[in-house]
């Protein structure tokens, strides 16, 4: 890989003043080391180590302490101390799990979860889930699962939220899924075709439209996020103060606890033809 040497500057104008940055890129040789997410049990296997001043990355390689991978690595090794907390093994997965619409293995998991949390802080029964892809920021790895995982995974502040819904509501909220694009949802058979709902089943059983149905939700969706206004003409709307990756985090601690590990399942809520 060639050497590059670039200076940028950038001038930023306010009304007040101006202010000159300088941006200035290193030499890189751009070689594969091999690295790999670490734990805080494996920071060696996965980020290498320093022997005699001399970087000896993952896949064996070896870099003096000049060279830009060395001084790359020194700082990475240097901050994983710091880093300790988020490096913690939490939990399991017997497979992959990645992030995919318009439906996917980690998200049933992930509305399951909530489904459950939200039924056990209502007491009631929840019948649909319905969340967002875009709260899922990152695949579940296969085999270790750290904090860090689960954070970078659901990392933004949305609550736990329990409503109901009628069923016309939730056949209103579908048809619009399917002629744009489905969230991650539970507890439903959807079928759509060429963008039109066909059938829903809650539970098993077709949607009523003049039955009331309990809804774990996040407060995200309530009002505008992703194009969803759930709690508009909602009944028995209640707030909990949980986030989302708290509710996964607890779920799970209770797997480890039980010597269980993370699976998903096949099983679709969705189909599109």
């Amino acid at each position: 890989m060639r050497n590059i040497l670039i200076l940028l500057s950038v001038f930023l104008c306010t009304a007040a003043n101006a202010q000159e940055y300088t941006w200035k890129t290193g030499d890189m040789d751009g070689s594969r080391v091999g690295c790999s997410a670490a734990s805080t049990e494996n920071i060696e296997q996965a980020l290498g180590s320093f022997q005699k001043g001399v970087y000896v990355a993952p896949n064996g390689k070896k870099f003096g302490k000049s060279t830009a991978v060395a001084k790359v690595a020194r700082i990475v090794l240097d901050a994983q101390p710091q880093m300790a907390d988020v490096k913690k093994v939490i939990g399991h997965s017997v497979q992959p799990m990645p992030a995919a619409k318009n439906e996917s293995m980690l998200s049933r998991w992930f509305v399951d979860i909530i489904m459950d949390k939200v039924s056990s802080l209502s007491g009631k029964k929840v019948d649909v889930g319905i969340c967002n892809f875009g709260g899922i920021r990152a695949d579940m790895p296969q085999g270790d699962i750290i904090l860090e995982d689960i954070l970078a995974m659901f990392p933004f502040k949305n609550s736990l939220v329990y409503l109901e819904l009628e069923g016309r509501q939730l056949r209103d909220i579908f048809e619009k899924m399917a002629a744009g694009r489905f969230q991650a949802i539970g507890g439903v058979k959807i079928l759509a075709e060429n963008k039109t709902l066909t059938s829903v089943l809650v539970g098993g059983e077709p949607l009523q439209d003049d039955k009331v149905y309990g809804v774990a939700t996040i407060s995200f969706l309530l009002n505008g996020g992703d194009g969803l206004t759930l709690a508009d003409g909602a009944s028995n709307l209640q707030h909990y103060d949980i986030y989302v990756n708290e509710a996964i985090l607890e779920h799970l601690a209770k797997l480890n606890a039980e010597g269980k590990s993370v699976i998903g399942t096949d099983e679709q809520c969705v189909t599109i033809k």
